[in-house]
């Protein structure tokens, strides 16, 4: 898989129009393979219209912390989007989750939803007055301890990122497609904001002994996906996908 150009997809968060326009990108560069990082439905705009468009895949997607969310907790467990998303997923959706791997090993290439054993957890990032920052080198290299593979793919952060690690090791956060970004309550409470509301995806291929990473940013009707999360009464959503600012 990895001698030819593969795309990398993250946290499309319900986001169907997003995805759809990820999507044809992909097909209109000549790429036919993909990964999925997780988080792939938790959203108010349209995560049936994301699970239309992924269930004929197949792709190779590793579980998210919402996708466990979605499937572990009974929905008054459930934050509010979770919840939401719960009344309009189908069956065959929470059926699938349910086959989700934590993560998964392609060739030199390792896949997770956050790090390697909690899907929850900031990899790359700290949080700093109030907000998301790039972590020291010192936070993020010993959680790949247990990594062989040279290409490490990560999501949950939604922010494009890609960092070397000391021994070479690359490890790459395609970013979002659908949610460019949120806010968190728990202590420390923070929010994470893109500035674009540009679907977000990665294309990664072997360059001679090490990986080219093209973090791409696709325009879409990020107004009607707006107005897909306001018709679910989600103004907060509706505000961040169509600005990326909170």
């Amino acid at each position: 898989m990895t001698d030819t150009p593969f795309a990398v997809l993250a946290d499309i968060h319900g986001n169907a129009l997003a995805l759809e326009a990820a999507l044809a990108d992909i097909r209109a560069a000549g790429i036919t393979r993909i990964v999925n990082l997780g988080d792939v439905f938790s959203g108010p705009m349209d995560p049936s219209g994301v699970w239309d468009q992924l269930e004929p895949l197949n792709l190779l997607t590793v579980r998210g912390n919402h996708d466990r969310a979605l499937v572990d907790y009974a929905p008054e467990e459930m934050w509010d989007t979770d919840r939401l998303t719960h009344t309009l997923l189908p069956q065959a959706a929470f059926d699938w989750i349910r086959t989700l791997p934590t993560e998964a090993r392609l060739e030199d290439v390792y896949l997770c939803h956050a790090t390697p054993d909690q899907d929850d957890l900031y990899w790359t990032e700290i949080v700093a007055d109030g907000t998301l920052r790039l972590a020291p080198l010192d936070h993020i290299a010993p959680l790949a301890d247990r990594i062989s593979e040279s290409l490490i793919l990560y999501g949950h952060t939604h922010v494009p990122r890609t960092i070397r690690l000391a021994d070479g090791r690359l490890l790459v956060n395609p970013g979002s497609v659908g949610c460019p970004g949120y806010s968190d309550d728990r202590a420390p409470a923070h929010i994470m904001q893109t500035g674009t509301p540009l679907a977000s995806y990665a294309v990664i291929a072997r360059q001679g002994a090490g990986w080219r990473v093209d973090h791409r940013q696709i325009p879409y009707d990020w107004d009607a996906a707006a107005a897909q999360a306001s018709a679910h009464g989600r103004e907060d959503w509706a505000k961040v996908v169509s600005t990326g600012w909170m």
